[in-house]
């Protein structure tokens, strides 16, 4: 039903109608302000707390169990549902209640405009029928008038005591009155006409534009709420996939904990190698004279004394003697580096000799005694030993590898410069080259001595421990292997290694199907040399040959 046919008289209650409609329309924009306030603070509670909880230690220094990794693993899934919650909250405030206040002002504008429309025109019909009121007034005051000079001028017409000049002028009197009558009935006519002329434009015309607009508007207002409503649950459908894609990762995250896999990466974190302590040897003190004890000879099968043993103070005045020999022997094989390989071995043997035989008889002192973490990782057990070393020559030719291919490039840009000068200056490339050759060299340099080190806990482990208690196969190749030189090679081209045969190498980057492989010396000079003419071994048969 149109308003302009059944509220045309309701303009008043129209106007407090639309402008409940816009105050409605604000106070659900300020509920979605608020909503997005909530899913701002919850976004920002979220990532505090994954915050909190992630690991703050080193990829390396992480633990690597399942649980952990499940955990953490949570932390991201909780992160990235926090980015969820974080693009209904833009959406919120960017989108909705951007366009519900920017279309409050719109509308807050077409109403003041159709309301001014209606009060102008309404004070222009008023002013119509104020003129039309002041023209029939007067018009009724000169004929109220004419009518009382028309009584006047019968009275002197039959009073025989008036003179005839009298009646004469009383007649011309209501003539001009009468004419004035006239005049004044003929602009009330025509103001009339007028009035009625507008008053018919401003109830059909104008008055009926102006409800319309007004209707017209107020159902736009609820069509757009309605809209925004619909948008409301359509962000949330929207993210729901991606939110339930997160809730379904930490399912997965809480199905992926392994405990036997947990068991046994404790096993190869801790396993120290060694074998459990001995048993106590038996002191027969009744056959030992006044000065001199004598011990027997500690046997396998011999008997045990169970729950009995020696004084403590005596046990730990034993162990901190060895152990302070262990440790002093250590730091001196650590102040010199310089040592020949053999009698670093034989160091090496001997520490590890020392803590083996400490650990065996007395392992409660390795519980509180602190060791200082040694280049070499000698302070652990040769398993773990093996492991550290392992991982630090990895990370040492991972740096290595990415130095050279730098060089490399700085190589090429040279060849282009001089080719090409107006390119650039090669003086600023010399400098650049020259750091990273220095680089290079010092990445070898501890690469060698990182590997010699591996190979001697190896040595130490082969001759200290047995196949039962040392797992060889938890130790991986330093490189890619190991070569022996078939045949001289001159390596007379850019970027070749010269060799000898029955020389020994190491394969920093195997064949990739051009035939050439690329090695280094004992020297520690990489180069590529011709796949034929090597002879690929085994790391740990080239280190087994070695121990016999």
């Amino acid at each position: 039903m149109s308003w302009a046919t059944a509220l045309w008289d309701q303009l008043e209650n129209l106007d407090k109608h639309t402008q409940w409609g816009i105050d409605f329309l604000e106070k659900y924009a300020k509920f979605v302000k608020e909503r997005m306030e909530i899913e701002q603070t919850y976004v920002k509670q979220l990532r505090n707390l994954a915050k909190k909880f992630c690991s703050k230690q080193s990829k390396e220094d992480e633990p690597k169990f399942s649980c952990c990794l499940s955990f953490h693993a949570i932390l991201s899934e909780l992160n990235d549902y926090a980015g969820h919650r974080e693009v209904i909250a833009q959406e919120l405030g960017d989108k909705l209640h951007g366009d519900l206040m920017k279309y409050s002002q719109e509308l807050k504008n077409d109403r003041k405009q159709y309301l001014q429309d209606w009060r102008k025109a309404q004070q222009h019909i008023e002013q119509q029928l104020k003129q039309m009121e002041s023209d029939k007034k007067k018009f009724e005051r000169e004929w109220k008038e004419a009518e009382k000079l028309q009584l006047r001028y019968e009275k002197l017409e039959i009073d025989m005591n008036v003179t005839k000049a009298d009646v004469e002028k009383a007649k011309n009197q209501l003539s001009a009155q009468l004419q004035v009558v006239e005049e004044n009935k003929e602009e009330y006519i025509i103001q009339l006409q007028s009035f009625n002329e507008e008053q018919r434009k401003y109830f059909n015309v104008t008055l009926v534009q102006i409800c319309q607009k007004l209707q017209e508007m107020d159902e736009r207002r609820s069509v757009t709420l309605g809209e925004s409503y619909k948008s409301l649950g359509q962000l949330e459908q929207r993210v729901s996939p991606a939110i339930s894609k997160c809730f379904q990762g930490m399912v997965n995250a809480g199905k992926s904990v392994d405990a036997k896999k947990d068991s046994e990466m404790v096993v190869q974190l801790y396993k120290s190698g060694l074998e459990t302590p001995g048993d106590y040897c038996f002191e027969d003190f009744s056959q030992v004279s006044a000065r001199t004890r004598t011990s027997s000879a500690c046997t396998i099968n011999g008997p045990k004394l169970d729950g009995v043993l020696p004084d403590r103070k005596i046990i730990l005045g034993k162990a901190r003697i060895k152990l302070s020999q262990w440790k002093r022997q250590v730091q001196f094989k650590t102040q010199t580096p310089n040592t020949s390989s053999l009698v670093r071995r034989r160091q090496i043997m001997v520490n590890a000799s020392v803590l083996s035989s400490s650990y065996k008889k007395y392992p409660f002192l390795f519980d509180s005694f602190i060791f200082q973490s040694l280049e070499d990782y000698s302070h652990l057990s040769p398993e773990q030993s093996c492991k550290k070393l392992q991982q630090r020559i990895d990370q040492l030719y991972k740096d290595l590898r990415i130095e050279t291919n730098y060089r490399d490039g700085l190589t090429k840009m040279k060849e282009g410069y001089e080719k090409k000068p107006q390119l650039g200056d090669t003086t600023t490339l010399d400098t650049k080259m020259s750091e990273s050759l220095v680089n290079i060299e010092h990445l070898r340099l501890e690469i060698s001595k990182a590997e010699s080190l591996y190979e001697d806990v190896i040595i130490v482990a082969c001759q200290e421990f047995d196949d039962d208690h040392f797992e060889y196969d938890n130790i991986k190749p330093l490189s890619a292997g190991c070569c022996r030189a078939l045949y001289d090679f001159d390596g007379q081209a850019e970027g070749s290694l010269i060799m000898k045969a029955n020389e020994m190498l190491y394969v920093i980057e195997k064949d990739k199907g051009d035939g050439w492989t690329r090695a280094r010396n004992c020297s520690g000079h990489e180069g590529f040399v011709p796949t034929s003419y090597l002879e690929i071994k085994d790391r740990s048969l080239s280190i087994n040959a070695k121990d016999s």
